[in-house]
This record gives C-alpha cells, sequence and structure tokens, in this order.
C-alpha cells in the first residue's frame, strides 16, 4: 500500500506545492547530538540520523527549483544566542552529505536575514541559526512567527520530532503562511504510524522501557485499549515491581508514588480486559532485563503481527547492561512481523545491535511519536489541516490552543 493511501485528508505534501522559483521555509529536526569541542574548539554531529531521514525532502525541493530556507531548533540554549549549540557543524554536515553548498545565517529573523532571503537563487539553500535563540520560538510568540513568515512564501514541516510542540516555527508561521504542506519524512512516518491507531496486523504487540516512567504513562493507559500484549521493561517495569509489591533494587533511581499508583491502576485496567502485561521476572543490579525475562519476552514476541518498541530494556550504553537490550532487537529482527521502533535511544539501540535493516520503520519521533499513538493529533500536523476558511475563523490563530 503506498504513503498516500495511509494519510488522512487535507494534508499536502510537497509533491502537491508549486515551489519552483519560490522561497520556501522548511522546517526539521536536526535536534543532533554533537561531540565536545576539539583543540580547534570544533564541534561534529554524532549521530547524522535525522539529517539522513530530511534529505529526500530537502532534494526534493532543489529538483523542483526551491529557494530553500531550512530551520530547526538545537538544544536547550534557554532563549539567549549561546555559540554552543549553535548550528554550524550542522551546516558543515548537511553541505557534506548533500554535496552542495550550504550557508549558514548568523541569525533567524532581521532584515540582514530578509535580504538573505531574497537574494537567494532556485536551488540554494540557506540554514537560519537556532529558533531558540529566541525565547519567541517556545513561546510561540505571534510577532516571532511573523518575523520568520516573513522570510518565505511556503511552508513545509518535515520536523516530526517537534510537531507536538506548540512552537512559533511548527505552529504559528503556518498560520500565517497559507501555502503549506508536509514532506516525505513527516508522509513516511504518518504512513507507517497511522496504520497502529486503526488498522494494525494482528496480533499488536508493544515493548515499552527506558527511563521516562511518568511521561509513558498516558501512552501505556492508550495503548492498552489498542493491543493485544504488553511488555514493560527497563526503569518503568520498577514502578510495577513496587505496585504488585516486588523488591525494587536499591542502586535504581527511586519511584514517586504517583507512578507506582498508576502502574497499579494500569495493571488493573489490563487484567480488566484480558490484556497480557508482562513484566520482567528477574533483572541484572536493576539496570538490565535478567535470561528468563528476556527468554519470556523473546518468545511471547514470536507470534506478532505488529510489534511497536520504545524504550531499552536496560542502560545499553555500558556493555555490562547492554545484553537485553541487544538480544531483544534480535528476537523482534527474526520476527515475521511488522517492526516499528521509536525513540531516539531506542533507535541507537537497535542500530547498535546490528539488526535495523530488518525492522520497517525507525521512527525520528520521541515525545511526538508517543503523543501521536496517544490518538489525540498532533499541534504541528492538525494546524496543516484547516483549510483558509477555518484559518480566518480563528480571532488569533498564533494564539490559538
Amino acid at each position: 500500500m503506498s504513503a498516500n493511501k495511509l494519510l488522512p485528508f487535507q494534508l499536502n505534501t510537497i509533491r502537491d506545492l508549486q515551489i519552483s522559483g519560490r522561497t520556501v521555509f522548511l522546517r526539521v529536526d536536526f535536534n543532533v547530538p554533537l561531540s565536545t569541542p576539539n583543540e580547534q574548539g570544533e564541534r561534529h554531529v554524532e549521530d547524522e540520523t535525522r539529517i539522513q531521514e530530511a534529505l529526500p525532502t530537502i532534494r526534493l525541493a532543489i529538483e523542483k527549483g526551491a529557494k530553500i530556507i531550512i530551520a530547526s531548533h538545537l538544544g536547550r540554549p534557554q532563549g539567549r544566542k549561546n555559540p554552543e549549540f549553535s548550528l554550524e557543524p550542522i551546516a558543515s554536515c548537511l553541505a557534506e552529505m548533500l554535496g552542495k553548498e550550504v550557508t549558514l545565517a548568523n541569525d533567524c529573523v532581521g532584515e540582514g536575514i530578509e535580504l538573505m532571503s531574497k537574494s537567494l537563487k532556485n536551488g540554494q539553500i540557506l540554514l537560519l541559526e537556532n529558533l531558540r535563540f529566541y525565547p519567541g520560538e517556545e513561546a510561540n510568540d505571534p510577532e516571532f512567527s511573523k518575523r520568520l513568515s516573513h522570510l518565505a512564501e511556503v511552508y513545509i514541516s518535515d520536523a516530526f520530532g517537534a510537531v507536538h510542540r506548540k512552537h512559533a516555527s511548527t505552529y504559528g508561521v503556518p498560520t500565517l503562511l497559507l501555502e503549506r504542506g508536509i514532506g516525505l519524512l513527516i508522509e513516511k512516518e504518518l504512513a507507517f504510524l497511522d496504520p497502529l491507531l486503526h488498522q494494525p496486523k494482528r496480533p499488536f504487540y508493544a515493548l515499552l522501557g527506558g527511563s521516562k516512567v511518568t511521561d509513558k504513562m498516558k501512552t501505556v493507559a492508550s495503548l492498552i485499549r489498542k493491543v493485544d500484549g504488553l511488555m514493560i521493561g527497563g526503569a518503568m517495569a520498577h514502578a510495577f515491581w513496587a505496585a504488585q509489591g516486588d523488591t525494587v533494587p536499591s542502586d535504581t533511581k527511586p519511584i514517586s508514588a504517583n507512578d507506582v499508583e498508576a502502574a497499579r491502576l494500569l495493571m488493573k485496567d489490563a487484567k480488566r480486559r484480558e490484556i497480557p502485561l508482562l513484566l520482567p521476572s528477574d533483572t541484572v543490579k536493576g539496570f538490565d532485563i535478567g535470561p528468563e525475562t528476556l527468554q519470556k519476552f523473546s518468545n511471547f514476541l514470536q507470534q506478532a503481527g505488529t510489534i511497536f518498541w520504545n524504550g531499552p530494556l536496560g542502560w545499553f550504553e555500558n556493555a555490562d547492561y547492554s545484553h537485553g537490550t541487544f538480544e531483544i532487537a534480535k528476537a523482534i529482527a527474526q520476527t515475521s512481523a511488522i517492526k516499528i521502533v521509536g525513540g531516539g535511544d531506542t533507535v541507537s539501540a537497535v542500530k547498535k545491535s546490528g539488526f535495523a535493516e530488518k525492522y520497517d520503520h525507525l521512527s525520528t519521533g520521541g515525545g511526538a511519536l508517543l503523543e501521536y499513538l496517544e490518538g489525540n493529533g498532533l499541534p504541528g500536523i492538525e494546524i496543516l489541516r484547516l483549510t483558509h476558511p477555518q484559518l480566518a475563523k480563528l480571532q488569533n490563530p498564533v494564539l490559538e490552543e
């Protein structure tokens, strides 16, 4: 089935938009890990995945003869200009990957930047400096949104990892540039993720891990209504252990009472719905699943039609605690199921396991992916669905909640 058949209505893609000879504001997610500075003070990109995933959209924009303005955030500079969070290493990496010159602006708004945008020729690329150097980005400030919108005629969102945020560049600008759509990355993400909500191949199993317990409880509650089985690992499992009275390893991070209560309610809900909820039965000092759990999870996964995995099952960056996560990656790879992985740490773990090519989709989204699976839509995508009359009815679209 093609991606277009899976996409919801009212979303234009870059293929649908007339961008030849026009200036395009392309919002991407280049929030990638950088190295520590070398002796010359230079830093380099340590994981190129998100840049690599944006290349098809950028190349298509070049082929179509657009004047391309690329915008992204990087890290948390707290609304202030900070060279530590400059996109300079990303500009160098992108230019090398494209085999094409990429001009890095020294700012992201202002008269100088507007002049640079007006001087672009067809197929040229201008990379704006870090959007989060201004507090107006995260605040979705109307004035900051207007200043960004003055740079271009067409808006394209390809920042799946950021569309769950109502920020100026993901929500404010597309209310002002009425010719807008999504790039090829978001198109691909929705093509794989939308069936998880509406038509997964059964049985549909989810495997959740990682250390961000509270952040994922809503996702667990939502998935219980959709899946045929659920496995919990990583630090998340500690809240479930505590909820059922099991001993939690003393060296691990303390568990909040709220997480324990949430886990108790989720186990009760799973039991009521007769959904198998598998927890680790043994552990390696609390930082990895043990051999008994590995076997139990692996056996359970063999019968899956669809597997969604978010969150490593242990401290996989440490070789002493990587075995469980890497072996699960192998076990999933050997199934005949549709295999979808989301979250930066999980994608990194799958790649390090050596089995990434066996997976159907490695999502670039973390928080955005989890929120999407909760079924309530994502602000940066939903705003693109609105028609011109619908936007006109919003009294103040930039601030609309």
